[in-house]
Parts: structure tokens; C-alpha cells; sequence
């Protein structure tokens, strides 16, 4: 092998790790030259059963040797199985369920959908929105990535974010009016909007976008606005998907159901599994009119066999008891980090998906980008791999998602890590 292993490869976005990994097992993963290093993002936020599940093993060693891959109009068990399942998992009326791969494609599916059912072309999202790199998903991207392409698909329109450690609208108190911020949000797509408004695309909590947790009640106002506009509400979840918040989906805690709703990342546990699901209504409608997903890897039987068993998986250990149980224990860590070093500046998030914010003045909560890349960097010299949000200015967010398998000791050991990492770097 080459010196220099990245000498053949294409960079796609912030930068490689220095070391390469040979094997991953439970909230590990390995360098090739045996170094242990505690995985406190799962993987890409996705393998929430820890790396090689030893279930997810077994399933995968069955199903290559039985049935891995089909023409796409073809169906098997496991399809069928996974579908039906993920129905009675969800609420009415969302129950019709198309099997795809990635995050970006499960939101192109949807707004594809919604575009040919409401017969509009308009599609809102937040400003610090990441919903994937295809086409629709990238134009519906505002955190990063949008110069130099050229032209984006038409009628794109961004809705302000309710970020509550930074807010633009306030009430006397200086805390977050998410309210009068909607509001002028869709005063100002109403302007600009040509009338074709087809759906808004949100994720509940924004991950790429700072680790961002709507407000309570901001979802069931967000379907208000859309439903007065006869707009479709969709909620990207793949990474607050089953049981990551504590809740099989993190809607829930909103009571409020979305017309199409995606999974991803954790649907697969690391493989790559992804689902867009709707009500029977919006699946006829857009059935008689000609709706067109056919791809090479639609519906394919051994991923979802996998998906099949991560549900397994999650009722038999109660995961979302889990996630809330170790939820609480991280925020609890990361609140006393927060309490014995001045540059965290904000703790949030939910479950087992939380975020730190670092800042080099908790006043006037100064960004912290280059502090950012040194305890990363500290962390992982600890042992400690640690996700910061690799964007501009937003350097000095950690998204923090261990596995929903990870043990109460394996979390107080990163967070550790973290805190002396913090310390050294800080000081």
C-alpha cells in the first residue's frame, strides 16, 4: 500500500482521519495498528446497535447466502415483512412504505412525491438544513454547499431557524419568540412565493445544522402554516429516527403526524437502508399520476432483512427506554462539563443525541471554530472520536450520538475524555 493512503482518493468534505480503521465492534472501532477508539458518533450517526451487532451479523451472513439483491420489480419476505412493520410502528395514516438507500435519496423520493401530488413545485427549509447531496435534497440544503454548482432546482425558499441559544426574535426576557419568527418566516416565503408552494422539509432536530431542537410546539405550528397553504409537511428523521431521542420517532413528543415522513441512517444500523413513508392517500394519488422511483436498489431484500432485525432489536432491549435512561446520564456529564469550563457555552439536544456548543466568549457566545478542531483533535490523541459539525462557523458544535447499546461506563469514559480534552485545550 501507497505511503501516503489517501493519494488516490477524491476529497468530499472536511478531512480524513489520520489513521486507518481495520474492524469496529460494539462503541469501538480500531485502527490498523490495534488502538481503541470509543465511537460517540455511531458510526455516520447511523449504527445506533453499536458496530457489529452480533445480530446484525447473523442476519447479514443468512441473507447474502440466500437473497441479496433483485430486479426492482420484484418483491421478497423481507420487503414485505419491513414494510409492514414500520406501518404498525408509525401513526395513522402514514402506512405505505417505499425501501431505498440513502438519506438523500429517501428525501428525493419525498419531494418527488410531493411535487407530482400537489401538483406545485415549491419546497421550504430551514436555513441550516442538510437534507442529502442528490439533486432536490441539495437544493433543499442551506448549511453548506450551495456555491459553485450553478443553478439549483427551481422555487427553493428557506425558513429562518429557531436556534433558542442564538436568537433573532426575543421576547422581553431575551429568550427565543419562535412564534413571531415563523411568522415572519412565511410572510416572507409568502412574497416570494410564485403560489406553487408544494412542502416544507425539516428535520425535528437539526444535526448538521448546530444539533438544533425545535421548540415544543414549533411542529404542530410548522403543519398549521403548511395546511393553510395546502402544502405537505415532510420530517426528515434519519438520524432521530427510532429511538434515538427516546422515542420510536421524534415527532411524537410534537403529537403531530407529517404526510411523508423519512428514515435512513439508523433504519440501517450503518448499512445502507432507507425508507419514505405516507398515508395511502397521498400513495394513490401519486400512483394514478404516474409516480417514478424505479432504481437499481429499490427494495432490495438483504438490506432490508437487516432493517427487520434492528426492529428486533430495539423492542426486545427497549432502546427507547434505553435512550432516555443513558440520554439523561449524558446530559447530566455534559451540563457538569459545561459547569467547570467557561467555553461551552450551550448543552442541548435529546436522548442519545445531544450537542455541545464551544464558544471563546459565553457574552457574546463568540464562535469557537479553531478551539473546536484542537479537542477534537485532543480527543481523539485520548481515544475519544468525536464529531464536530464540519461547516463554516460551526466548528465549535460537537454532535454527540453514541450507540443506544453503549454502557453507562462507556459514556462517563468519553465524557472523560471530552472534559480534559476541554481542559487542556482551553487553558
Amino acid at each position: 500500500m501507497s505511503s501516503n493512503p489517501t493519494r488516490h482518493l477524491v476529497r468530499y468534505g472536511g478531512s480524513f482521519s489520520p489513521d486507518l480503521i481495520s474492524r469496529a465492534e460494539g462503541s469501538y472501532v480500531y485502527t490498523e495498528s490495534g488502538r481503541a477508539l470509543l465511537d460517540f458518533t455511531s458510526g455516520q450517526m447511523s449504527a445506533i446497535l453499536g458496530h457489529s451487532h452480533p445480530d446484525i451479523v447473523a442476519t447479514v451472513r443468512e441473507q447474502v447466502g440466500t437473497l441479496d439483491h433483485l430486479f426492482s420489480g420484484m418483491l421478497s419476505t423481507p420487503v414485505v415483512q419491513l414494510a409492514q412493520r414500520l406501518a404498525e410502528s408509525l401513526p395513522e395514516p402514514l402506512e405505505k412504505v417505499l425501501l431505498l438507500t440513502t438519506g438523500a435519496e429517501s428525501n428525493e423520493a419525498a419531494v418527488r412525491m410531493a411535487k407530482l401530488v400537489t401538483g406545485k413545485h415549491e419546497i421550504v427549509s430551514f436555513t441550516r438544513s442538510w437534507h442529502g447531496m442528490t439533486h432536490a435534497a441539495a437544493a433543499a440544503t442551506y448549511s453548506s454547499g450551495r456555491r459553485g454548482y450553478g443553478p439549483v432546482a427551481a422555487g427553493n425558499l428557506a425558513l429562518p431557524t429557531p436556534n433558542a441559544y442564538r436568537p433573532d426574535f426575543t421576547h422581553p426576557d431575551g429568550s427565543l419568540d419562535w412564534q413571531r419568527q415563523l411568522d415572519f418566516g412565511f410572510e416572507m416565503i409568502d412574497a416570494q412565493s410564485v403560489g406553487s408552494l408544494a412542502a416544507c422539509i425539516v428535520e425535528p432536530i437539526l444535526s448538521s445544522g448546530g444539533v438544533i431542537d425545535l421548540p415544543p410546539g414549533y411542529l404542530r405550528a410548522l403543519k398549521d402554516k403548511c395546511e393553510q397553504r395546502d402544502m405537505l409537511l415532510i420530517l426528515d428523521e434519519a438520524q432521530t429516527g427510532l429511538c434515538r431521542t427516546g422515542d420510536w420517532y421524534a415527532f411524537q413528543r410534537d403529537q403531530v403526524v407529517p404526510d411523508i415522513l423519512t428514515l435512513s441512517k439508523t433504519l440501517g444500523a450503518g448499512l445502507p437502508l432507507a425508507a419514505t413513508i405516507t398515508s395511502t392517500e397521498i400513495e394513490a394519488m401519486a400512483h394514478e399520476r404516474g409516480f417514478l422511483f424505479f432504481t437499481t436498489h429499490v427494495s432490495d431484500p438483504l438490506v432490508a432483512a437487516v432493517g427487520n432485525t434492528v426492529l428486533d432489536v430495539l423492542i426486545r432491549d427497549e432502546l427507547d427506554d434505553r435512550a432516555r435512561r443513558a440520554g439523561a446520564l449524558l446530559r447530566d456529564g455534559l451540563l457538569s462539563i459545561a459547569g467547570r469550563h467557561d467555553v461551552v457555552g450551550d448543552v442541548r439536544g435529546r436522548g442519545l443525541m445531544q450537542g455541545i456548543e464551544l464558544v471563546t466568549d459565553r457574552d457574546n457566545k463568540t464562535g469557537a471554530d479553531e478551539l473546536g478542531a484542537a479537542v477534537t483533535r485532543r480527543c481523539y490523541d485520548l481515544g475519544l472520536h468525536m464529531n464536530v459539525v464540519q461547516l463554516p462557523g460551526m466548528g465549535g458544535i460537537f454532535r454527540i450520538a453514541p450507540p443506544l447499546t453503549a454502557t453507562d461506563d462507556e459514556l462517563h469514559s468519553g465524557l472523560e475524555m471530552l472534559d480534559q480534552s476541554i481542559a487542556e485545550c482551553a487553558h
